[in-house]
């Protein structure tokens, strides 16, 4: 996987569809026999024509090759991939919705799977990625070490039942040097939905006990390069910080910068960005956000208590 741009070879733009169903189940097709890695199964699209917008590319493709008529489409990531046969550049985009049933136009298999369970192989390379990707929430939420002994609930991102039930990053902030801190963990661990990341950000992160991962800044992350276990994020506020996330094998990023932030909206990074929102839990709504969704900083919010948002 490379960030857009990273050669001078020519490059393909492809249009990929990432078809979810309400459970999370995501539809995979086989490439059909006669075509490079026939056989290897990956997310449906096509090549962008020249001149052609890539929403329109995705529309035309999934019609052609699964029957369907999609409805409004999401920037998702956008990376490039270097193929025997091609070099790629591959723009995701996400399809909640759409009119038909999926079949196969193409002499392929299709098949929606859960990308957290046992995936068809073999895998188109660039597929890979893209489907760990899938398994990350699409909320996050930010909040000091110090408050943790006192949150006993978060909201959930999402106006409707099933977003209510949505599994969240939470971003535990502070100062976790001279450790200690393993307790407090476990206390969150037991407050908090199933499903919900926990990840340590600020000094002494990559130490802290009982995370299912970190949050650095990307000046950072070569501090942490013996970090293994668990997600991998970073905070983000350029284009060099995005760049220095890929070649620290992060999963993901969180924005700051509110100008990136806006160019990303139109350019997609190349792997899930979290963009910041404003703390307004009844109007947030990640389904129609581009990126992976937002993140909500609660590090200077008033003291949370689980009375606070029983009724969320």
């Amino acid at each position: 996987m490379n960030p857009p741009g990273a050669t001078r070879r020519e490059v393909t733009r492809v249009a990929v569809g990432v078809l979810l169903r309400a459970d999370g189940a995501v539809l995979l097709a086989d490439r059909p026999a006669g075509k490079p890695y026939a056989g290897y199964w990956e997310f449906p699209g096509g090549k962008v024509e020249p001149g052609e917008q890539v929403a329109a590319a995705l529309e035309r493709e999934l019609h052609e090759e699964l029957g369907i008529d999609i409805g409004p489409s999401v920037p998702w990531v956008t990376f490039e991939f270097d193929y025997p046969h091609a070099y790629v550049e591959l723009q995701f985009r996400l399809v909640q919705r759409w009119r038909g049933e999926p079949h196969a136009r193409e002499c392929q298999q299709l098949r929606f799977v859960d990308p957290a369970g046992q995936l068809p192989q073999p895998l188109l390379p660039a597929a890979v990625p893209a489907l760990r990707w899938l398994l990350l929430p699409r909320g996050v939420f930010v909040i000091a070490l110090s408050q943790l002994p006192e949150v006993a609930g978060l909201p959930r991102v999402g106006r409707n039942a099933a977003a209510s039930r949505r599994a969240r990053i939470i971003v535990m902030d502070g100062d976790w040097r001279g450790g200690g801190h393993g307790s407090v963990v476990a206390m969150m661990r037991r407050s908090v939905g199933r499903g919900d990341l926990l990840l340590a950000s600020g000094l002494g992160s990559p130490q802290a006990d009982g995370a299912d991962g970190v949050v650095l800044e990307a000046g950072a992350l070569s501090l942490a390069a013996e970090w293994t276990r668990g997600w991998r994020g970073a905070w983000v506020d350029s284009e060099e910080d995005l760049r220095t996330a890929l070649r620290g094998h992060c999963d993901f990023v969180l924005v700051r910068s509110a100008a990136l932030a806006e160019e990303l909206c139109v350019s997609p990074a190349a792997l899930p960005a979290f963009l910041p929102a404003d703390a307004g839990f009844e109007e947030s709504n990640s389904d129609g956000l581009s990126g992976q969704g937002h993140w909500i900083d609660l590090r200077s919010a008033v003291k949370l208590s689980s009375a606070s948002f029983a009724s969320k």
